[in-house]
């Protein structure tokens, strides 16, 4: 997916999709997936991270909020990553299955350790 197209799409007004775009254009990193996989299986997968996150103290940001969307869009859905070129946060993207429309977006701060990688 070509980068303007993805800033198109993160027009919402949620923080999410706000930090989301302005990250994007200011050189971050991304990855759209190919293919769409069940909504039920990305529920349920980041229903379980949430709680994971929330137990170490983060709440990331629009996450719940994205779980429910993408529950009750039920068709598949295709997953994207953005990355601060900083490396200081992360958003995470469902997109409706032929990546035309934004379903939900979420974001969080990465933990130090991810921010500089062993090469």
């Amino acid at each position: 997916m070509e980068r303007h197209v993805l800033e198109s799409l993160l027009s919402g007004d949620d923080d999410a999709s706000v930090i989301a775009l302005a990250t994007l254009r200011n050189g971050a990193t991304y990855w759209v997936a190919d293919q769409a996989r069940p909504a039920g299986q990305h529920a349920g997968v980041f229903k379980h991270r949430l709680r994971r996150m929330r137990m170490r103290g983060l709440e990331p940001l629009g996450l719940e909020r994205a779980v429910q969307l993408v529950r009750e869009h039920g068709r598949p859905v295709r997953t994207g990553l953005i990355d601060a070129t900083d490396r200081t946060w992360t958003t995470l993207l469902f997109l409706s299955e032929d990546g035309s429309t934004l379903v939900a977006c979420a974001g969080w701060p990465l933990p130090p350790a991810a921010r500089n990688p062993p090469l």
